[in-house]
């Protein structure tokens, strides 16, 4: 069951593209689905379906030391998945470390990081829009540490303060962690400008990529990010599976995270010598058809061309964008120059739940409330916001028919 890569299209045919994804003809309420949470996660396509079907039909075994024919068909799945999902990184297999995801992405590179390099006194940057995920696990290194966390302002619209965030590059700095794409706001930020300015003072970076790995081409060695992260189901693949992507000089000086099978060399009751990495933080069976099936989701959006994805995107998010604002009362939190598929909003003093719930019954799918990035929220001074994010396979009259279902909300609950 080799996951072989498609033949790239030549232009998107998005009727074409939404046959691939069953759950898009869905009914809701009597209507059919429009999925527009697509950052919170996103739908699969039928070939990662049949990749994860096919695993446990004519594949399943554990991988590594296994004498047995499964076993090993399966490990060579297992290890050319992450070749696969290296490639599309441009980064080495053995850079590559399988997690749950972007939050355990984030936690193993902390707390392994925070271990070995970090002491009372020092600081740890990121910036005021980050996801939880981003910001809680650096504060729990700073408490046990006694480091201490620093956070680089955003203008009104949603963009980093740049020549703040240099201000708080120092001697005590000894990372810096950063959101490639705000998962509310929608923001690009220049995150290559952020790397170098941070590798000028010989500090590391670690960007979370989870909203961007499904949208822009990630080039790892042209970022020269020191981590990087993104998971699996924001990016067509299974849920439960994820990437930390990490330099080679900086995994080898990193401590285990968990201890356990698969991450060791010997083990006796008096020492264990651990493994190389990867494998070294990748302690007991791993999720095996998730990261086979990631691959089959990155083979598909290979075959389907990012810059063909990105350009759809694009068009719905301008086309959204110009027919949201005119409706009377919204607002749009998030209007960065460079931005990402998504549109976060408030409509005066309405609550963003309501209008979530109302949507749903029209059979509207988008997500309501503070997208774990409370932080956020309070610097707009608002509870939360409706957030719409768009896919590929998403159409402008999906669109038209979610603006004239807002409409019909808002004059509900007038």
């Amino acid at each position: 069951m080799a996951i072989k890569a498609e033949k790239t299209r030549k232009n998107l045919d998005v009727e074409s593209i939404r046959k691939d994804f069953p759950i898009l003809q869905t009914k809701v309420h009597g209507k059919r689905l429009i999925y527009l949470d697509n950052a919170a996660t996103s739908q699969k396509p039928a070939q990662v379906l049949k990749a994860i079907n096919e695993y446990y039909t004519e594949t399943n075994s554990n991988v590594h030391r296994g004498a047995h024919f499964l076993s090993n068909k399966a490990t060579t799945l297992f290890e050319e998945a992450r070749n696969t999902i290296a490639a599309h990184l441009n980064a080495a297999p053995e850079e590559i470390i399988y997690t749950r995801g972007t939050t355990e992405s984030i936690n193993l590179a902390a707390y392994c990081y925070g271990e070995a390099f970090v002491k009372s006194g020092d600081e740890i940057v990121i910036s005021a829009m980050e996801h939880h995920s981003n910001i809680v696990p650096w504060q729990m290194i700073c408490e046990r540490k006694n480091a201490r966390l620093k956070v680089i302002p955003i203008t009104a619209s949603g963009e980093l303060k740049m020549e703040e965030y240099e201000k708080l590059l120092n001697a005590k700095t000894k990372l810096v962690a950063i959101t490639h794409i705000s998962n509310t706001l929608g923001t690009i930020n220049p995150v290559e400008e952020i790397i170098a300015l941070a590798h000028a003072k010989g500090i590391p970076a670690l960007i979370d990529g989870a909203q961007a790995v499904p949208h822009l081409k990630i080039d790892v060695k042209k970022l020269d990010a020191d981590f990087y992260c993104f998971s699996g189901h924001k990016a067509y693949g299974p849920t439960g599976i994820g990437i930390l992507y990490g330099k080679k000089h900086w995994l080898e000086q990193l401590p285990p995270y968990q201890g356990g099978g698969e991450m060791i060399k010997e083990v006796t009751f008096e020492k264990t010598t651990y493994n190389d990495p990867p494998l070294r933080f990748e302690a007991g069976t791993p999720n095996i058809e998730a990261s086979i099936a990631l691959a089959a989701a990155i083979n598909y959006i290979n075959a389907t061309g990012l810059e063909n994805m990105a350009a759809q995107e694009h068009e719905l998010l301008q086309y959204a964008t110009a027919k949201l604002q005119d409706i009377e009362g919204l607002r749009i939190i998030g209007t960065a120059k460079n931005k990402g598929s998504v549109i976060s909003f408030v409509v005066g003093g309405t609550h963003p739940a309501d209008i979530g719930v109302l949507l749903d019954q029209q059979g509207i799918a988008v997500r309501t409330g503070h997208h774990c990035t409370q932080p956020l929220m309070r610097i707009f001074g608002i509870p939360g916001t409706v957030r719409a994010s768009f896919a590929f396979y998403n159409t402008l009259e999906e669109v038209d028919i979610f603006v004239k279902a807002l409409n019909t909300a808002l004059g509900m609950l007038k």
